[in-house]
């Protein structure tokens, strides 16, 4: 009998379809740029075609044919059902409590969850200057569920935030390039899976603090191919890279 090959694929590909696999089907996604976008995306077009994807510039139910650059980028307006004010987005739609999940990316994750968008180093004269809050404390605390999407690297998985941008008690999961952390006990991240491949031993090194894993972590399926071509046949059109 012919052993069928696995297909290859990258740790951010990985990444995305574990975020992806976790959107049910009509779940209504605030969605972030980068990351967040690819699995929101993939979803839609995958097991979940009735998600309904709302971007923080108005738009609602956006069926992009590939990944936008900027929540700015036209052919989510062209694709979506509907166009609304960014008020009308977070003074209805996300404080009304109609979005279900909110994906959110940072530089920073501390062991509860909270998130850093705003510096890193001193806030006064920082070393790098990030793009900031924007909707990111509404999306966390209003959507009924929080996503987080980051790489999983000491940098980014701190002991101390450098700035407190979002709380994280509106976070439900984490997905990494390495596996998936959940809130437990106090609320504290703990591993509860790692991807194909992925030892425990790279999640604890990767981590700026001692980092809670549960007695037998669950193990990710690799990407199919299905979820492959799906997931590549978004990029962007001009061939750029997506911000992450």
């Amino acid at each position: 009998m012919t052993q069928v090959e696995q297909p290859t694929y990258t740790a951010d590909e990985m990444m995305a379809v574990a975020a992806a696999r976790r959107l049910r089907n009509g779940t209504v996604c605030f969605v972030g740029i980068g990351l967040p976008s690819q699995a929101a995306n993939l979803a839609r077009t995958t097991h979940a075609p009735e998600c309904v994807l709302v971007y923080e510039s108005g738009t609602i139910g956006a069926k992009p044919e590939h990944l936008p650059l900027s929540i700015g980028d036209g052919e989510l307006a062209e694709s979506a059902d509907a166009v609304v004010s960014v008020p009308e987005i977070f003074g209805y739609w996300l404080q009304g409590g109609w979005i279900d999940v909110g994906f959110l990316g940072a530089a920073q994750i501390d062991r509860r969850g909270n998130l850093n968008s705003t510096v890193i180093g001193d806030y006064d004269s920082p070393r790098v200057r990030l793009p900031g809050a924007g909707g990111a404390p509404e999306i966390a605390a209003m959507c009924r569920e929080t996503f987080v999407m980051l790489r999983h690297e000491p940098r980014a998985f701190v002991e101390e935030l450098d700035f407190l941008t979002t709380p994280g008690k509106g976070v439900t999961c984490v997905v990494t390039d390495l596996g998936v952390l959940e809130p437990a006990d106090a609320g504290e991240l703990t591993l509860t899976e790692l991807h194909p491949g992925v030892t425990v031993d790279q999640a604890l090194e990767a981590t700026g603090w001692d980092l809670r894993v549960i007695e037998d972590p669950r193990r990710g399926k690799p990407p199919t191919r299905d979820e492959l071509a799906a997931l590549r046949a978004l990029k962007p059109a001009n061939g750029d890279t997506v911000a992450r």
